[in-house]
């Protein structure tokens, strides 16, 4: 089975020359057409840079199969074999197997030239041969020179879980994820799994050397050959279908890593147990090893939460367990099919935590194996230090305000007693701060530029510009007439409205542990928004008895300055309000409010003042790092 597989690339590959190219030969070019090569064979396993691993592939001179579990496509082949000075590696050669058309690991049609399922590199073309990068959790064929009789291959690439695809036809070529260094023998590793796939199944591999004969050649010694981490074989069971490619089974997302981006909060994965005996499996956490030259500069741990138990039977609110390097958690997982014969791990990222500056790229590796020591699973894990710019909306809700009681002197008759200055007498006045009796609302629109101070904003408008990007607007204007439906405008009722609408600074941005303060002012004469000025009454709209001229600040009506103070707390210590802190906020608000009248000498000026608190919240409804006129 194997030998007929592997003689048919030979044969075609002879039959062809060295003009002649190998099966991908058809459809590359097809590719480089429709402009998907750059993409090549990637849109299974996704793009996202993950954590890096160093994959070492143990070569002998002649062929030997290889299945990788890291995605090392960063690189060509060509700047992959560029560091060896012996040239130890010819050629290589990968197996496409047949999957569905939506992983784009082969042509959705048959190639136009041949129907064999094999592509290759080769070091006399270079560049120019038909495969040029290679990918994770697929097969490959590498022939080593044979005057380098041993020629490690050490491969970094990022660490990706495992994924198969099994046929019936017998021409299955993968490799099995076996801890590094000496791995179960066949026999042991066999006996945990379905017992049809013992009975039923065939293994060749490669030893090195020439083709034919028993290169491949079949594995007669089960009970005492070793299977070793990032060897293929060729496997054939008959009409079994196998399911079955160690204890543990790690289901992640499709691109089989975890990808939390700026934002993403938290991601599951489920653990199942696959043999019919308890097994514990055992996740520790691994730090990334050094990027590759041209790669983005790996900064840090993301500093994982799994979420634990409820804090309380009604509550929301969970538990959690951080992770750090090397540290573990394990599970005791019944068998296949039984009650507790998997787990599903949900893993956050904390946002609350300030690991770096915004943008860095934070990454690691979570490793699963199990009790038997058949399994190791490598996911990896990749964050980056979320930023806050964008829109936040929210409110603030007013629990406690200040007094403005006066409390005047009396004579022993209970009568108020009159000043020199022909006023009642004052003793104290109480501006003390007392609860109210239910809480105000006041919404809050804040945004974050990409850097510098933040803004509190009377409105925004979100929408589309005349490209259909998604834009934030003071104006409703700026936006796409034609899109109108699709935009919102956010406004806060409480917050003096103005045909600019520039807002009002903050003292610095909006982020977790600031304390930002922002100035809203009304002049005294502002007849659209002082709520003293009534434009119709004679005794309150600033002019004076023959409505000619305006009169001063105070004389009619006050000016009101509003001094608004946000100061973020760290979150509440629980897995949902860590994990949200990327995209929520909250803390303390308060409010002092000045109401200035009249000015005295030496620069002074009436003034009241008065206070309110309570609490505030804000959530980024927009990543927009800009508000247009």
């Amino acid at each position: 089975m194997g030998g007929f597989e592997m003689n048919e690339m030979k044969t075609r590959g002879e039959e062809r020359g060295a003009g002649g190219g190998c099966a991908g030969a058809g459809w590359m070019p097809t590719l480089k057409r429709l402009g998907l090569l750059p993409s090549l064979l990637l849109l299974s396993f996704g793009v996202a840079r993950a954590q890096w691993l160093t994959q070492t592939l143990d070569l002998k001179a002649g062929w030997n199969a290889v299945f990788l579990h890291v995605d090392p496509s960063h690189a060509t082949i060509d700047e992959l074999v560029a560091p060896d000075p012996s040239f130890a590696i010819e050629e290589v050669w990968l197996w496409r197997p047949e999957l569905s058309a939506q992983q784009f690991v082969e042509s959705p049609q048959s190639p136009a030239t041949t129907d064999s399922r094999w592509t290759s590199w080769s070091r006399a073309k270079g560049p120019n041969s038909a495969l040029t990068r290679m990918i994770p959790n697929m097969a490959f064929l590498v022939k080593v020179k044979d005057t380098v009789p041993t020629y490690a291959w050490a491969l970094k690439g990022k660490a990706v879980a495992p994924r198969y695809t099994w046929t019936t036809s017998g021409l299955n070529f993968l490799g099995f994820p076996v801890p590094e260094g000496t791995g179960p023998v066949f026999d042991s590793f066999l006996a945990t799994g379905p017992t049809e796939l013992k009975q039923a199944a065939e293994f060749y591999r490669y030893v090195g050397g020439p083709l034919g004969g028993g290169n491949p050649g079949r594995v007669f010694g089960l009970r005492t050959t070793s299977m070793a981490r990032g060897q293929a074989y060729w496997i054939q069971s008959g009409n079994y279908f196998n399911r079955y490619f160690g204890p543990l089974e790690v289901q992640v997302s499709e691109t089989g890593i975890l990808n939390y981006g700026d934002t993403l909060r938290s991601i599951g994965v489920r653990v199942r147990n696959l043999t019919a005996g308890t097994v514990t499996a055992t996740m520790r956490m691994l730090a990334s090893e050094t990027a590759p030259a041209g790669q983005p500069l790996v900064t840090g741990l993301p500093p994982l939460l799994v979420r634990g138990a409820r804090k309380a039977p009604t509550s929301l609110a969970y538990h959690y367990t951080a992770l750090a390097a090397n540290s573990t958690l394990t599970w005791t997982l019944a068998p296949a099919g039984q009650s507790g014969s998997e787990v599903e791990v949900i893993l956050g990222m904390d946002r609350s935590v300030n690991a770096g500056n915004p943008g860095d790229l934070l990454a690691s590796v979570l490793r699963f194996t199990d009790s038997l020591g058949h399994s190791q699973v490598d996911v990896g894990v990749t964050a980056k230090v979320g930023v806050y710019s964008g829109l936040w909306v929210g409110s603030a809700e007013v629990t406690d305000v200040g007094q403005y009681l006066k409390k005047y002197q009396r004579d022993p008759a209970n009568n108020p007693v009159v000043g020199v200055d022909g006023k009642y007498a004052v003793t104290n006045i109480d501006t003390s701060i007392t609860g109210v009796p239910t809480t105000y609302p006041l919404r809050l629109i804040v945004h974050n530029p990409a850097s510098g101070p933040a803004r509190l904003f009377q409105r925004v408008f979100t929408g589309h510009d005349s490209q259909s990007n998604a834009i934030l607007a003071r104006k409703e204007a700026t936006l796409d007439r034609n899109l109108l439906a699709e935009a919102r405008r956010v406004s806060a009722v409480h917050l003096p409205f103005s045909e600019g609408n520039e807002g009002w600074p903050f003292t610095g941005p909006v982020v977790p542990g600031a304390t930002a303060k922002a100035t809203v002012t009304t002049a005294h004469d502002d007849s659209g928004t002082n709520p003293f000025v009534h434009q119709y009454h004679p005794d309150h709209d600033n002019l004076n008895a023959t409505f000619r001229q305006t009169v001063p600040q105070g004389s009619e009506s006050y000016a009101v300055e509003r001094e608004i103070t946000l100061v973020v707390t760290p979150p509440e210590d629980d897995f949902n309000s860590r994990t949200a802190a990327g995209g929520s906020l909250s803390g303390n608000y308060s409010e002092v409010v000045r109401v200035k009248g009249l000015a005295r000498g030496g620069g002074k000026v009436d003034t009241r003042q008065f206070e309110a608190r309570g609490l505030f919240s804000l959530t980024r409804i927009s990543a927009v790092e800009a508000v247009q006129p």
